[in-house]
């Protein structure tokens, strides 16, 4: 009887175990993954985004592929309204850069920061006035009073209209008195390469944009557009505008990660701890630092905190420079 007894409650609760609810597997891509890049090619986002991919793949920190796609056509709306339109979709996400804020600013286009989901901000991008290394400027002072000397002859690059680049050359054009001919690019890569090859006269794009005509001898950095210098060995001899002009111009731009609208939140949670994964790779590391990029690794409610504020910053700043639609 005591054998039947045993017996009975092992059959008991191996049936109770076999219908038991198993734990829901963590969720991961099942798919490539679209990687979408609202800007031209060669410039900050696109190498940022490309790099990331490339890390994915070296250190194994997918199960499948990411697929980067340049979409930057209406100043990177296409891109922004291509992701707008996956609602739901947990296999799309977009590298932003400041046309985050400035293209439906300034255009009206149908798309704001929010339709999308915050997953992670990388990095605060850098700006600084280059000029090509040909010319006789030395400083950031040297080369302003020549442009001062000339009005409207002197020509700067920028990547897009109505986008940081364009926004920084206004407040430098209102402080001094200045006015230059503003050549828009569809991307910073694109912009380095027209200083380089004297179509314009000067830039403000990112660092990592010009560093290696930079270590070529091609171009040269007069001022940096930040509070403080950058701490870099390579860029720490750069000195800001306000030590080269007296001006308090200040301008970060964002690196950061955002999903398609409604990603579902086990998806999300996948994207953060891989871009932290990413983050944390000597790789990345490095090219924050070659390219004088601020760390700036955040998520949840201080990513979300950090946007609104860059928002409302981009808002005063096209509203002074005259570049909000009407």
């Amino acid at each position: 009887m005591r054998l039947i007894a045993r017996t009975a409650v092992f059959v008991a609760l191996a049936s109770w175990l076999l219908a038991a609810p198993t734990p829901a597997q963590a969720w991961e891509p099942t798919k490539p993954i679209e990687f979408v890049i609202p800007a031209g090619t060669g410039g900050g986002a696109d190498q940022m985004a490309r790099l990331i991919a490339g890390l994915a793949e070296k250190h194994k920190l997918t199960p499948r592929p990411f697929i980067v796609v340049n979409k930057s056509g209406g100043a990177g709306a296409e891109g922004f309204l291509h992701v707008k339109s996956k609602k739901g979709d947990a296999h799309t996400i977009i590298i932003t850069l400041s046309n985050l804020f400035t293209t439906p600013l300034h255009t009206g286009v149908p798309f704001g920061w929010r339709d999308l989901t915050p997953i992670a901000r990388m990095a605060l991008d850098q700006f600084i006035l280059w000029v090509n290394a040909e010319t006789p400027y030395k400083t950031a002072r040297e080369y302003l009073a020549a442009v001062k000397e000339k009005p409207t002859g002197m020509k700067m690059g920028g990547t897009g209209s109505a986008q940081e680049d364009q926004i920084i050359t206004i407040q430098l054009e209102q402080a001094l008195g200045l006015k230059f001919i503003y050549v828009p690019f569809k991307g910073g890569g694109e912009v380095c390469v027209n200083l380089v090859g004297k179509h314009v006269d000067s830039t403000v794009n990112n660092p990592i944009e010009c560093v290696s005509h930079w270590k070529a001898g091609r171009v040269r950095p007069l001022a940096v557009f930040d509070g403080a210098r950058i701490p870099d060995a390579d860029w720490k001899e750069i000195p800001t505008v306000k030590e080269a002009l007296g001006l308090d111009i200040q301008y970060n731009m964002l690196r950061g990660i955002f999903g398609a609208p409604d990603m579902p939140k086990d998806a999300v949670e996948w994207y953060v701890g891989f871009l932290k994964k990413v983050y944390d790779t000597p790789e990345f590391k490095e090219y924050l630092s070659r390219g004088a990029l601020k760390p700036a690794f955040a998520t949840g409610a201080e990513y979300v905190k950090w946007v609104e504020g860059a928002e409302q910053l981009h808002r005063e700043l096209m509203a002074k420079g005259g570049l909000l639609k009407k």
